[in-house]
C-alpha cells in the first residue's frame, strides 16, 4: 500500500467548515478523482485518510496536512493535480509527497510520528479597529512578562493555563496593504505575528489575544481574522519551523510549488488572493 501526505490549505469562505464536513468533501474528493485509496477492514470499512494538527472552525490556514493510503502506486503530482480539481474552491492542494519507506534494517513508521513533526504553528492575525502602536505597546508588555495565565471551557469544564511559556515569537506591524486600505476608510488596523508551540493544553491564538487584553487591555473592536501560515519543527533559537514533509520527501522537485513546500506565498487559482496573508481576507 501505498501512503501519500498531503499539504492542503482552507481558505476564504471555506475556513467557516467544520472539520468533519472538511473531511467529508475530502472523501467525495477522492472518489470523484478516481483515487484508488484504501480502506480499513471490518463490517463498517473507512477510507485510510487521517489528519494531523487540523486548525479550528474559523480559522483559515495554509499549512493543513492528511495523510492518505492507496491500494496502487500513483504518482503524487497526478494526484495533487486531480485531487485540487475535484474540491471545492478555497480547499486547495499544497504538496502531495509519498512516505518515505524505510531501509533495511530501519524500525517502520509510528502511528503519529508525522504529528510529532508538527511542533509548533506560525500566525497572522489581523486586529481591525487597533492602532497599530497599541498593538506593539501590548506585545511588549506580554513579553515581558513571565507567566500569563486564562481560563478558558474546556470538556472538562474551565481550565487555567499559562499561555506566556507556549509563545516563541510575537510582533506586530502594520502591514501596508492594510495600512492603506485603513488610512483611506479612516479606520487602524494592526497584524500580529506569532510563533506559537503545540503544547498540552493547547494554546491557540484566542488564548494568546486573551492573554494580551489581561495584560494591556488589547481590546479588538470587531472579530480578528486569523490565518495559520505554517506548522512544522521549530528551530529554538530562532523561533523558525521547517517543513514536516522534507523527512519523507524524494531528491528533485515536489509535486507542489516549490514555495508552498517551503511556506512562502502559495500560487492561487485564478480570482483567489496572490499570497498567504490575503489568503485569510474576509470575503
Amino acid at each position: 500500500m501505498q501512503r501519500l501526505r498531503v499539504r492542503y490549505a482552507k481558505r476564504g469562505r471555506l475556513r467557516f467548515t467544520s472539520h468533519r464536513d472538511i473531511s467529508r468533501a475530502v472523501e467525495r474528493a477522492v472518489r470523484r478523482a478516481g483515487i484508488p485509496v484504501a480502506f480499513s477492514a471490518g463490517f463498517t470499512p473507512h477510507p485510510k485518510i487521517s489528519y494531523a494538527g487540523a486548525a479550528a472552525t474559523g480559522v483559515a490556514s495554509e499549512a493543513e496536512y492528511l495523510e492518505i493510503g492507496l491500494t496502487e502506486t500513483r504518482d503524487p503530482a497526478r494526484v495533487r493535480a486531480d485531487l485540487d480539481a475535484a474540491l471545492p474552491p478555497g480547499l486547495d492542494i499544497v504538496d502531495v509527497v509519498p512516505v518515505r519507506a524505510g531501509g533495511a534494517g530501519d524500525a517502520p513508521a509510528k502511528p503519529g510520528a508525522f504529528a510529532d513533526r508538527l511542533e509548533a504553528s506560525r500566525w497572522r492575525i489581523r486586529l481591525d479597529g487597533v492602532p497599530p502602536g497599541d498593538a506593539a505597546a501590548a506585545v511588549a508588555a506580554f513579553l515581558d512578562a513571565d507567566v500569563i495565565e486564562v481560563e478558558r471551557l474546556t470538556k472538562k469544564g474551565r481550565r487555567r493555563f499559562d499561555v506566556r511559556a507556549a509563545v516563541s515569537v510575537l510582533e506586530a506591524e502594520a502591514d501596508e496593504p492594510d495600512r492603506r486600505a485603513a488610512e483611506a476608510a479612516d479606520a487602524p488596523c494592526a497584524i500580529l505575528r506569532m510563533v506559537v508551540r503545540h503544547s498540552t493544553p493547547a494554546v491557540r491564538p484566542d488564548d494568546i489575544l486573551t492573554g494580551l487584553r489581561q495584560i494591556a487591555d488589547l481590546a479588538p473592536p470587531s472579530p480578528p481574522m486569523v490565518t495559520r501560515l505554517a506548522q512544522g519543527p521549530l528551530d529554538a533559537a530562532t523561533g523558525g519551523l521547517g517543513d514536516p514533509l522534507d523527512p519523507d520527501r524524494e531528491i528533485g522537485p515536489p509535486s507542489g510549488d516549490d514555495a508552498a513546500a517551503a511556506g512562502g506565498p502559495q500560487r492561487p487559482r485564478p480570482g483567489e488572493p496572490a499570497s498567504a496573508d490575503a489568503a485569510g481576507a474576509r470575503p
